[in-house]
Order: structure tokens, then C-alpha cells, then sequence
């Protein structure tokens, strides 16, 4: 479920209309609605209590400062993958106790940081990792909280650039070698163990994988504390899904996903930390273009539009799929045509779907691509020297611009001409 719905004819978010955004902040723009992250949020800690548990939202998936203090001060915590997004949680004031670092290459400047300013738990992935890790906190007078992230070697059965739990994948330790990992670090002076971190991918859409990578969590957790560790925490990561289209099956939620982590875990005694990003940012926003021309061509017709590749970059890099609706409510029956929708950038790429149906639109009418709050604006680039779009997020009947829109003076005044020239 999201706030973006049509009344007296038109797109609104929450009760502000699209077109009145539009009007104020030009197109194309992400909009955000406070309402549907609100909600997605509670109903993962809904899913988990009454276990002890902590939901912390990856930031990769949507790092804007203004989402993150709204999840914040709703008590989420946040998971990172670099020191800026570690920068990013805490000035929207979130303590170091709620951030957990995740992330296969992070630097001992990166550690230092994270340790000076606090945290959670460094999630380790490899070896060398752990070993860099020991030798900054004890140079720091500190000993790291860490868990390490174990590959089960399990088929999550989503799209290869986002599955992370095969054996292939760079993420992780095999499991099989888990135990004498965890031995080597209760030898280093700098860490602590704390508990046993897992993730198999991103938009999974059947609850079994996440079941066979949560069985063997719960065997290795059974032989770490054999083994005298102490294990207390268990992070599993996030990759709930979220329907991407209005007439397909419904990935499983959160309610069904909690409950199959009560029943592989919740005899553990542990307290639990999942990493939702994409099933709570991806539904609350919207990303919102301007037909710049209908063109007509050979057997086909084209949708041109102001939004490009750069400002969302998910069909050109992973074929996936938005639904793409006018902004204007179609009157019922109204005829649809199919479109193949692009973007003006110089790249047969720049292609957002081909042959789709939808009503005869006409320059300057209005679209919005549903499901892009997530991965929408975080890779957002400013390839053919396009500015980046403005975010704004809605709550109730107001709107606030949260990142605006860089002139293209901003643009080009990062550009330095060396003294030579």
C-alpha cells in the first residue's frame, strides 16, 4: 500500500496534488511520501515484536537526511555501507548505538571514523577486514563490536547483480568456515564478538530462501556458543520485495516474514536486526517527468521525456520494470496506444519501457514512475551534464523541497582549470 493516489482527477501524494509540485519545483522530481515510509517501517517492528529486535534501514537504498531523521525519530536504526552514509545517520541524529556498518571494503580511515563518533557493530566480510579492524580499535584503547557476515551459499532467486548469498558472490565468509574465523577474532585484541550477520540478496520475492539461509544461521549459532562465543545478536539482513507492478503477485510481507523468523530463530534467545531498505522506501516515492514530445516513428511511436537514464537508472542497468501512469486521471475507457518511453540523453539505453499502453498523452502532460523511492535518487548521476533532480517529501496537505535542484552555475563551478590553461 502507498499515499499516491488519484482524486478529482489527478495524482496526488498523500493530499498534494502532483501537478501543484510540479508547478512549484519544475519537473522531473522525486516526491516522497512520509505517510507510506511511516507505515512501512511499523510494520516490520510489528513483524518482529515481541522479540527483542532493531530495524535499521539501509540507507543505500534512499540516504536523503530528511527520510532518515523521519525514520529516526520513529526509532529505526540505520544500516551503512560507507562513511558518508554513517555521516549522512548521524546528522539526522541518530546515535552511533543505532548504526550498524555493513559492507565489504571498508577502510581503516572509515573504522576510525565510525569508532570515534559510535556504533553498533561492524558487520565484518572477510579476514583481512577483521584484522584491520583489530589493530584501529586497539590503537583507539577500544575493542570493535562485530558480527560476521556468513555466506550460506543460498539461491535467493532474484536478479544476479542483487543476489549476495551464493558461494560466487564477494559478500561474506562461507559459512563452512565460520568457526574458525570466529576463533581467530575472540584472539585479537581490538573486537568483541557479538553475534552472526547474514544477507542473500534484494527484491526476494518467495520466503524460502531467507528459510534455508535462516536454518543454517540457527545450526552456527548453536556451535559458536559450543564453541564458548557469545552470541546475542543476529542481524539477517533485509531483501523483502515489493510489487513493482499493480497486476502481479505480491511478494510475501512483512507479517509472514517475521513470522518465519520467530519460528527458524526465536528459540535462540537473540536479539534480532533486519535491514530493510527497498520494501520500505521503495513504494514512497515517485518519480515524476514532463512529456517534452510525442514522436512518430517507423512502426512505432515514442514518449520523450525530461526525466533520462541518469536521474533513474534501474531499467538501463537491470531491465526493471515501473509502472509509468498519467498524472491526469484517464476517464474510464479511454483509449491506450503503446509507447515505447525514453529519455533525451544521447544513449539507446535511456530507455524506460518499450511498447507500453497508455492513454494519448501530449506534450507537456505529466507522468509518474510508481516504486522509485528506492534506488531512485541514490544513483541518480549527471551524465550528458544534467543537474540532478530535487527531492521533496510530503506530509499531509504540505510539501517541503529536501534536496533542491543544482543551478547549472552549481554544476560547472566544481570544474577547476588548472593554472596552465
Amino acid at each position: 500500500m502507498d499515499h499516491f493516489i488519484y482524486r478529482n482527477g489527478t495524482l496526488h501524494a498523500e493530499d498534494v496534488p502532483l501537478t501543484e509540485i510540479a508547478a512549484t519545483v519544475g519537473t522531473p522530481f522525486y516526491c516522497y511520501s512520509a505517510a507510506t515510509l511511516t507505515r512501512h517501517y511499523q510494520l516490520f517492528k510489528q513483524a518482529l515484536d515481541p522479540l527483542p529486535n532493531m530495524v535499521c534501514f539501509a540507507i543505500k537504498s534512499l540516504s536523503n537526511v530528511a527520510v532518515l531523521k523521519l525514520l529516526g525519530d520513529l526509532g529505526a536504526g540505520m544500516d551503512v555501507v560507507s562513511i558518508g552514509e554513517y555521516l549522512r545517520a548521524k546528522a539526522a541524529g541518530v546515535p552511533g548505538d543505532r548504526i550498524v556498518f555493513s559492507g565489504v571494503g571498508k577502510t581503516r580511515a572509515e573504522m576510525r571514523l565510525a569508532l570515534e563518533g559510535g556504533i553498533r557493530q561492524f558487520n565484518l566480510e572477510s579476514e583481512p577486514e577483521m584484522r584491520a579492524l583489530s589493530e584501529v580499535a586497539a590503537s583507539m584503547g577500544l575493542r570493535a563490536p562485530v558480527t560476521v557476515r556468513v555466506n550460506p551459499d543460498v539461491d535467493a532467486k532474484t536478479h544476479e547483480k542483487i543476489a549476495t548469498g551464493k558461494s560466487e558472490n564477494k559478500f561474506g565468509i562461507p559459512i563452512a568456515r565460520a568457526r574458525e574465523v570466529y576463533a581467530e577474532i575472540a584472539r585479537l585484541p581490538g573486537l568483541e564478538i557479538v553475534g552472526i550477520d547474514v544477507h542473500i540478496g534484494s527484491q526476494l520475492t518467495e520466503l524460502d530462501p531467507f528459510g534455508q539461509a535462516f536454518d543454517k544461521v540457527a545450526d552456527l549459532t548453536a556451535a559458536l556458543r559450543a564453541d564458548g562465543h557469545t552470541i546475542r545478536r543476529l542481524d539477517l539482513g533485509g531483501g523483502l520485495g515489493i510489487p513493482y507492478t499493480r497486476s502481479n503477485e505480491a511478494p510475501p510481507l512483512p507479517l509472514d516474514y517475521g513470522a518465519l523468523i520467530k519460528e527458524k530463530l526465536g528459540h535462540l534467545g537473540c536479539e534480532i536486526e533486519i535491514e530493510p531498505g527497498r520494501l520500505i522506501s521503495g513504494n514512497s516515492g515517485v518519480l515524476v517527468s514532463q512529456v517534452i514530445y510525442v514522436k512518430h516513428g517507423e512502426g512505432r511511436d515514442f514518449l520523450i521525456l525530461d526525466a533520462a537514464m541518469n536521474d533513474l537508472v534501474r531499467p538501463a542497468m537491470y531491465g526493471a520494470h515501473h509502472d509509468i501512469v498519467a498524472v491526469a486521471e484517464p476517464a474510464p475507457a479511454t483509449p491506450t496506444q503503446p509507447f515505447d518511453i525514453v529519455g533525451p540523453i544521447c544513449e539507446t539505453g535511456d530507455t524506460f519501457a518499450k511498447a507500453r499502453d497508455l492513454p494519448l498523452l501530449a506534450e507537456g502532460d505529466l507522468v509518474a514512475f510508481r516504486s522509485a523511492g528506492a534506488y531512485g535518487a541514490v544513483m541518480a548521476n549527471e551524465y550528458n551534464s544534467r543537474p540532478l533532480v530535487p527531492e521533496v517529501l510530503v506530509r499531509d496537505d504540505h510539501f517541503a523541497v529536501i534536496r533542491e535542484r543544482p543551478s547549472y552555475d552549481d554544476m560547472l563551478s566544481r570544474d577547476k582549470l588548472p593554472s596552465w590553461l
